[in-house]
């Protein structure tokens, strides 16, 4: 958008100009910020100019997590702007986060100048490099900012490095008062440098052709993907080899009739003999973490002869068999990928592909016969999904149900599988939905909604936002793990029991509010009133506390054996 210099404000501090500057001029237009003092100078000259889209989020932990969500949503950075103290160190889980799931964001902290470091004055930490290696360009600028400034390489670096790596940076800056003073014009300019990597046109390695080709059992697994990273159609060359079992998961947003989409569901009550049979000669990867436990366990200890992993930047030796990486796109693997010389002496696809039919149909059973159960409320809730909804999902329990079903093609499935945290899943979900065309479910258990019911407090939700609550009184998952659950320090430090519920917190921020307990009165709920309405809204499920982890260890037995 452009501007008339004549009729804006900018801060009089120069470096607070160079960080408005650099910005504009990368293309970087969302702006996160966090209310104080010290960070005046970037406030002022951020709000002043309409080229920015600025968000006011007091919570510096919920701020972060916020702008995460809106990166996750398009891989544009997004600036966060927070005063100095203890305020930056509240970004760090977010900024974890971003960095292990490839985020592009932005830290802009203020800080005082160096010498009122460690003096005893107030608000003061140690804010340089405080990111350490969760950063991919950490630098602290100093306060002059004339044409021959670091500052300008400072910025080129950061934001370059953010845009192409696809990782937070950290910029900390200092500001001497006075903070607020304005003028009407630039005293600092900046042009930004696009840094041009040329590289070779890629071509797949004659090692990985060997491989491909010998290869009797080849298993393709699927991490987390953005919608519409892979066309459905472009798995056909792939897929049409008898050789080849691909796995997916719902956060790979893949869909295909010839894939695996729930790997727990298929793998989890297999024997020793079924496991043997099932490990693959050659194992390609591509995306981003993958949730199940279980697919690790069994290939760190079935591991394949090769492992390649596909992406443009890095490879992680996820099962301890890495081999090689190919620095391309998936799609570009998939282009060049040979034609495949085995055409029907391989089973390999075939046979597991019908262990995969039969155990949908016993898991459709198990769920009709069962009584209401986090299971089977998870399987209405994802059953009635809205075509064309997004829908982020919690950490712990609610991702790890969400591998048991198949979701529509239509459904565009995030979640937070960085680092995995609770912390910052529902910040999350509400900053993708300010800046997603498509209204937003985000799916939760308890625990993690009630960590981060902040996120709650902010002007920015959409009237569309929708919320989904399992409440199970606790922390369900740990029930699932093994230990004596008939002692007082389970429930009280691992499962944590309450008895809260959200209904004060929506009357507290103006949503709508509603509960049910049964299943028909979750299933009329969601066939009819919860998608209605012009506030953003909070269904609460309330669950047995107790039967959740037997039915779900008897699901796994019932999947493969039937009722």
């Amino acid at each position: 958008m452009a501007q008339n210099l004549e009729e804006k404000t900018y801060s009089s501090i120069p470096l607070a100009q160079l960080a408005v500057a650099a910005c504009k001029a990368h293309g970087i237009s969302r702006v996160i910020i966090s209310p104080g003092s010290r960070n005046a100078p970037l406030t002022l000259g951020f709000t002043n100019d309409p080229y920015f889209a600025c968000y006011s989020i007091v919570d510096e932990r919920v701020a972060a997590f916020f702008g995460l969500g809106m990166s996750q949503f398009d891989g544009v950075p997004t600036v966060l702007i927070c005063t100095s103290g203890s305020a930056v160190l509240n970004y760090f889980p977010a900024i974890a986060e971003a960095y292990y799931s490839r985020i592009p964001l932005v830290v802009l902290s203020a800080d005082r100048p160096a010498h009122k470091i460690d003096i005893g004055d107030g608000q003061t930490i140690k804010q340089q490099g405080v990111f350490g290696d969760h950063v991919s360009f950490s630098a602290q600028c100093i306060e002059d900012c004339g044409a021959d400034s670091v500052n300008h390489q400072y910025f080129q670096r950061a934001l370059n490095t953010a845009i192409k790596q696809k990782r937070p940076v950290h910029l900390n800056l200092p500001f001497e008062e006075p903070l607020y003073q304005l003028v009407d014009g630039p005293s600092v300019h900046y042009m930004a440098e696009t840094l041009v990597e040329e590289k070779a046109a890629f071509e797949l390695p004659l090692d990985f052709l060997e491989d491909f080709d010998r290869a009797k059992r080849i298993m393709v697994i699927a991490g987390v993907m953005p919608p519409g990273a892979v066309e459905t159609q472009a798995l056909d060359k792939l897929l049409n080899d008898p050789r080849v079992l691909m796995l997916t998961e719902t956060t790979s947003n893949l869909h295909h009739s010839k894939l695996v989409s729930g790997i727990d569901q298929l793998i989890a009550a297999l024997d020793p003999e079924e496991l043997a049979a099932l490990k693959p000669d050659l194992l390609i990867s591509f995306g981003g973490m993958v949730v199940s436990k279980k697919i690790k366990a069994f290939l760190r200890g079935h591991a394949p002869k090769w492992h390649w992993h596909i992406d443009p930047l890095e490879a992680n030796d996820t099962y301890f068999a890495l081999k090689g990486h190919l620095e391309t796109t998936v799609t570009d693997f998939l282009e060049r990928l040979p034609e495949s010389k085995w055409k029907q002496e391989a089973s390999y696809q075939k046979d597991w592909l019908q262990l995969r039919d039969a155990f949908r149909k016993n898991h459709h059973r198990y769920l009709a016969a069962i009584p209401f159960s986090d299971l089977k409320a998870y399987g209405v809730v994802f059953d009635a999904l809205p075509a064309g909804i997004t829908i982020q999902v919690a950490n712990s329990a609610a991702i790890r149900y969400a591998q048991l079903f198949e979701l529509p093609e239509s459904v565009a499935v995030y979640c937070n599988r960085g680092t995995s945290g609770i912390d910052g899943s529902t910040s999350t979900a509400l900053g993708h939905a300010v800046v997603c065309d498509d209204p937003v479910l985000f799916v939760t258990g308890d625990l993690s909604f009630f960590y981060d019911s902040n996120a709650l407090w902010n002007n920015h939700t959409p009237a569309n936002f929708r919320i989904i609550l399992i409440n199970n009184s606790g922390g369900g998952i740990f029930r699932i793990l093994p230990g004596d659950k008939s002692k007082d320090n389970f429930t009280t430090y691992f499962e944590t029991v309450h008895g809260l519920n959200a209904s004060s917190l929506a009357e507290m921020y103006g949503w709508d509010y509603s509960s049910v307990t049964s299943f028909s009165d979750l299933h009329q709920h969601l066939e009819e009133s919860f998608w209605q309405g012009d506030k953003p809204a909070i269904l609460e499920v309330f669950t047995p506390r107790e039967e959740n982890d037997q039915l779900l260890l008897d699901y796994f037995k019932a999947v493969k054996q039937g009722l």
